[in-house]
């Protein structure tokens, strides 16, 4: 994998892109992207000629206050069936480091993962979490960018399933996909801190975050200079699934996005961004993602830090 620290990269945005089994394509006539699947459908294609690959990648954020969440006892307890649990640390990210919290995982890592999982790049893939879609959307995108050309994320998680769970491991025979970054955009610190000027650049955190009232995971409260609110919980209902298109669509317009306007997205280690972005997708609008987010940025004393519900 090339060194991913660099400006925001175009990205690749097939007219068409047909997968065997499927008639449709990740993006559709009104410009959004076919990046979610509800249950209905997806019941629907798995009894169908060429079910989909399916990654159960449940996982949550440490918090001071519960004990620790273990995807994979989740996992054993019951998942969807045929599904095979792929790791968020460690397989879907790589270890804390000077980039982040969550930084991009190792590509042999991350390619052996899902290969593992039977992942291919002629066969669609769905992902799913506990309902969040935080860790789900980060697996989407991370498999958008490396190049996959149909990756959708189960809209409200393993709670909208409405069938009997399985607690058997499969065994898939092993994918082929050849992750190939750079299908996609993504931002380094400095890009992040130029796109705040001359693009429009949110901050998928809390508000409370953003305005630097508090900050209980890193160096410091507040936001980049220039960078936007934009709190992805908002961008679903209280069911956890996605708001309709077209109200995504007004809000983020709302918020000074566009399709013309170059957008990208951060929050605190690239995981609740790359559900804004996949909420940006559902709109129809292209976004890139500042992977190392506020936890390399915070990090950085030398990288300025803006407080209050002002962007500047």
């Amino acid at each position: 994998m090339p060194d991913p620290v660099h400006p925001v990269i175009e990205p690749v945005r097939p007219s068409r892109v047909v997968v065997p089994g499927r008639c449709g394509h990740p993006w559709r006539k009104d410009g959004a992207m076919e990046a979610i699947i509800t249950a209905t459908e997806l019941a629907d294609e798995l009894a169908g000629p060429t079910p989909p690959v399916l990654l159960d990648v449940r996982w949550q954020l440490p918090s001071p206050n519960t004990p620790p969440f273990d995807g994979r006892v989740a996992y054993a307890a019951g998942h969807l069936p045929g599904a095979v649990y792929v790791r968020l640390d460690g397989e879907l990210a790589a270890a804390p480091g000077e980039n982040g919290r969550h930084p991009l995982p190792d590509p042999a890592v991350f390619r052996a993962a899902m290969r593992r999982a039977g992942v291919s790049a002629g066969r669609p893939v769905v992902v799913y979490d506990g309902g969040q879609g935080w860790a789900a959307a980060r697996a989407w995108w991370l498999l958008r960018w490396t190049g996959h050309p149909d990756v959708r994320v189960l809209d409200g998680g393993l709670p909208s399933w409405p069938g009997t769970l399985s607690t058997d491991v499969p065994e898939p025979a092993e994918g082929d996909f050849e992750p190939a970054p750079g299908a996609g955009r993504l931002l380094d610190a400095d890009g992040a801190a130029a796109l705040a000027r001359s693009g429009v650049l949110f901050d998928a955190r809390a508000g409370e975050r953003y305005r630097g009232e508090v900050e209980p995971i890193d160096r410091v409260g507040g936001h980049i200079p220039g960078a936007v609110s934009a709190p992805t919980t908002e961008n679903v209902g209280p069911d956890g699934r996605f708001l309709p298109a077209a109200e995504l669509r007004d809000r983020f317009k709302g918020l000074g996005a566009s399709e013309a306007a170059e957008v990208g997205v951060y929050c605190g280690s690239g995981v609740s961004g790359a559900h804004e972005v996949l909420a940006l997708a559902v709109a129809g609008i292209p976004a890139a993602l500042y992977v190392g987010s506020w936890s390399e940025w915070s990090a950085d004393p030398s990288r300025p830090v803006a407080v209050g519900p002002d962007p500047q």
